[in-house]
């Protein structure tokens, strides 16, 4: 048998910008999660990266049109602005990039650990960070407690979209991460996409009639012949 992967915590960005009242980019429930994370960094220390958010020096494709929709962020990496608040302790990782994983991240915590992750913005880079994890094959948990969103509806449709990457990722309880087992937390069940034709609608061969058409079920009167009546929905 392989070695058995380490868990790793992963804090997203937990800095100022996200924090302080004046910004912008405030999470409205930012103090609601840092009781959780330290507890979170108490259980997973020293395996704890604290990420951190900066704008480029210089910008540029679609990263132009977004600095000039937010251009009061463009100031250096060393500005107070992006500081991590304080009462954090981990590996200090810098990205310009909503997502964290890359070479960078996985050179920290290697090629075969999983990923647990706290911090803000669910909706924003928790979520494309645990996505792109999870194409690299990296198995990832989401601790509900540990996040926040631009608001609470954001981060419940963030949380539900991630759940829906099961077994990928998993969106887990504090009380499961901090136990460190997976699976915590119940997951809405997954939507059939619009238009999707669900499972008992496609007939098996056995189920065809002698011209090829479905046949009626058990217990079911044959369907009439002729044009069914139009019940005023869209055609």
């Amino acid at each position: 048998m392989g070695e058995q992967p380490a868990d790793w915590l992963v804090a997203i960005d937990l800095q100022h910008v996200f924090a302080d009242a004046s910004s912008e980019w405030r999470a409205p429930r930012f103090a609601s999660v840092l009781d959780p994370v330290r507890a979170l960094i108490a259980r997973y220390r020293p395996r704890v990266v604290l990420t951190r958010f900066v704008a480029p020096a210089s910008p540029d494709g679609a990263w132009v049109d977004y600095y000039r929709r937010f251009p009061w962020a463009l100031q250096p990496s060393r500005s107070q602005l992006w500081d991590l608040v304080g009462g954090l302790e981990g590996e200090v990782l810098t990205t310009t990039t909503f997502g964290k994983w890359g070479p960078s991240l996985q050179a920290i915590v290697g090629p075969a650990s999983r990923l647990v992750l706290a911090g803000v913005s669910t909706d924003c880079c928790v979520l494309s960070t645990a996505l792109a994890a999870a194409d690299a094959g990296v198995a990832v948990r989401v601790v509900r407690e540990a996040c926040a969103g631009a608001d609470d509806a954001a981060h419940e449709r963030a949380l539900e979209a991630m759940a829906m990457y099961a077994p990928l990722v998993e969106v887990v309880s504090l009380d499961d991460a901090l136990r460190g087992q997976p699976g915590g937390v119940a997951r809405r069940p997954r939507r059939a996409p619009a238009g999707a034709i669900p499972s008992r609608a496609i007939p098996s061969r056995d189920d065809l009639d002698q011209d090829g058409r479905p046949g009626p079920s058990e217990g079911e009167d044959p369907a009439p012949t002729g044009p069914a009546p139009w019940s005023g929905g869209r055609r």
